[in-house]
């Protein structure tokens, strides 16, 4: 099975203010990932406003990035759509650029059965022979995947782990005691990322390690050493900052930190609006408190 663990981030897309990708930062953010020690990369996600971008745009960000990292650590594309056959073709794209492998979100608005859902991985699985990371974000879809239908998923060799962005212990414990080893459990709330971890997690796909890389991998490699104290401190150090990039809709505030940080502008695509005022002097002080401002990706 093709492991899927670490510290991973869901990589934003910069725009220039014209609403271009902006190509120059991508490569920044991408260097400042590898450089921090991140452990993986997932490209047009929720956190990539992928729901904004045309398929050109997603399979030029897609490429790119694949050809930046270099096989330096996985590169997983989001592909899930609301549309079967629009995610079949998504993923067959993902797979033609070189991706390692898809996260694939529960399809939004149409409300399916825990039938249905079976049905849509199962048909993307058998179209794209890639790894496929599940994922649950029930309060952006209105979709929950049930730990009872990830359990009959599970034993699709092609679906190799879990994002679980529910935030809630007793999901990830129910789907460790349903799956066990037989998938990847990985939190898709940083909030809960060393918790994830104690009841079987294997990492997690985090927005704060956009602008945080070295800290979110320094927190799982203490975990993986042994090192309980040290991860513990560090899920304490880090809460501020996770609080701080969920006061708005994701991705607002993580551009808006970016852009303090002069890695990225703040620019997003409508209807999503980029923070001002008091609401980036509020975020600007608690990054200087923490000292994010001092050194990027810190």
């Amino acid at each position: 099975m093709t492991a899927f663990r670490g510290s991973m981030v869901a990589l934003v897309t910069p725009f220039l203010d014209n609403g271009d990708v902006d190509m120059d930062a991508l490569a920044r953010l991408v260097d400042l990932q590898l450089e921090g020690g991140t452990h993986g990369l997932i490209i047009c996600g929720t956190t990539g406003e992928a729901a904004t971008m045309t398929e050109a745009e997603q399979n030029r960000v897609l490429s790119f990035v694949i050809g930046r990292v270099d096989g330096k650590v996985p590169v997983i594309a989001g592909t899930g759509s609301n549309s079967t056959a629009k995610a079949i073709k998504s993923s067959k794209a993902a797979k033609d650029a070189g991706a390692d492998g898809l996260l694939v979100v529960t399809p939004y608005y149409n409300k399916p059965t825990q039938d249905g859902l079976v049905d849509y991985y199962n048909e993307i699985s058998d179209a794209v022979e890639l790894p496929i990371v599940l994922y649950n974000v029930p309060g952006r879809t209105a979709c929950n995947l049930l730990p009872s239908t990830v359990e009959r998923l599970s034993s699709n060799p092609n679906i190799v782990a879990i994002k679980d962005a529910t935030g809630d212990m007793n999901v990830a414990s129910e789907l460790y005691e349903r799956c066990g080893d037989n998938l990847s459990l990985l939190s898709g709330d940083d909030f809960t990322a060393l918790p994830f971890l104690s009841v079987g997690g294997q990492g997690w796909i985090s927005v704060t390690a956009n602008i945080l890389p070295g800290k979110m991998a320094a927190l799982y490699n203490a975990w993986e050493a042994g090192n309980i104290e040290e991860a513990r401190k560090l899920h304490y150090e880090l809460l501020p900052i996770h609080r701080s990039m969920f006061t708005q809709s994701n991705p607002i505030p993580c551009k808006a930190a970016l852009n303090l940080m002069g890695l990225c502008g703040p620019t997003l695509r409508s209807p999503l609006k980029a923070m001002t005022g008091v609401q980036v002097e509020g975020l600007k002080a608690t990054l200087q408190a923490f000292g994010a401002l001092d050194g990027a990706g810190a």
